[in-house]
Order: C-alpha cells, then structure tokens, then sequence
C-alpha cells in the first residue's frame, strides 16, 4: 500500500518522531530525504522492526541519505508547552537542520508544525512513505539509546526495558522512588504541582 503525496520530486524529506507517549526523556525526531540513486532497502515502521534490524538500517540510512538531522524537544520544553507543542517545535528543528534543503516534506500523522514548507500529512505515514520510515527509524534508534544510557545514570526505574512509558514496573518504581530528572511533571501520574498536566498521546 502506498499512499498518493502531493509532490513527486527528489528532494522530498519525511518526518517522524518518537517518545509522544512516555512519562520520561525527550521527544525525539528526525527529517530524511532519502537518495533515490542510492536506496535502502526494507524501509517499515520501526515499531515493527527488531532493534538489530533497526540498528542496521539506521547506519544505512545515514551513509546513503541525501541528507538527514536528528531533533528534539527537551522535558522541559514538554513540561513548558505541552507535548503536542513540543513534538512541532521539535520537527521544525529536524527539517531545519538538514544540509539540503526540501523541496516538500511528508509528517507521519495528521498534523503540521507552522512552516515555511510545501508539506502534507500522512496518517500511516510511517508504513506508507520511506522517507518517513527511514526518519523514524533514526528517531527510535536515537531515543532508545538515550534511554539505556538514562538507566545508567537512573538506576531502578527500568528505562532500558520499558523506554520511559507507564508500563507496571516503571510505575511502581515511580511509587517507590519518586521521579527522577528526566520525568515529565506535567504528566499524570507524576505531576507534583496538584494541577492537572497534559495526559500522554
């Protein structure tokens, strides 16, 4: 299945993010446009990957891409403006940072940053368009490598298992230790202020 994009030129860059959902870390994303002379071959949604796999075309994507940028929104940034806010903010940096600039850029889901580039959204997205498969892919590499690093520096919370969602065994370290730096306070259950934060997407 394909989907039918606006735009059927070379210099198109998908979009995608990962770590919308977690009670911990940054939200991650990243921006492809992918070589059309120099393809890479078994492009899927990366939640559908094994993490060797992934780990594998990862390296691919980076060494055949045209041209590719990781970005992110900090916890702060979440905490601050809210995790939709903060996943645009942090597309329009990925887009912004790549070394060649887009003629068009597919986003994986069904809403756009406020930008200057020709772009549509793609629900789907990340099974549909390569260049949004390749993006998330860099995107979950990125951040799951953030996260096996997070537990090393945060021991007890399980982050190199579960990647920061509210899975029983992160919550129940949560109860037992209380969150640590790297926890988003303005998403239930951890919210300290007693007002109501903004509910994981």
């Amino acid at each position: 299945m394909t989907v039918a994009l606006s735009y059927k030129g070379r210099l198109l860059a998908g979009v995608d993010e990962v770590g919308r959902g977690p009670l911990a870390g940054d939200v991650v994303t990243a921006a492809v446009i992918l070589d059309p002379e120099r393809p890479v071959d078994g492009l899927a949604d990366s939640k559908t990957l094994s993490a060797g796999r992934r780990q594998s075309l990862s390296e691919e994507i980076r060494c055949r891409a045209l041209a590719w940028f990781v970005a992110r929104a900090s916890v702060a940034e979440i905490d601050r403006y809210n995790i939709l806010q903060a996943t645009l903010m942090a597309m329009v940096r990925a887009v912004d940072g790549l070394s060649v600039r887009p003629e068009f850029v597919a986003v994986d889901g069904n809403r756009l940053p406020r930008w200057q580039y020709r772009a549509q959204a793609v629900v789907r997205g990340d099974s549909l368009v390569p260049a949004i498969s390749a993006a998330g892919i860099l995107a979950k590499v990125t951040r799951d490598g953030e996260m096996m690093e997070s537990e090393r520096r945060f021991p007890g919370y399980g982050f190199a298992e579960h990647k920061g969602y509210a899975t029983p065994r992160h919550l129940e370290a949560l109860g037992r230790l209380g969150p640590c730096a790297i926890h988003r306070r303005s998403f239930r259950p951890i919210r300290v202020d007693g007002e109501q934060g903004d509910l994981p997407l």
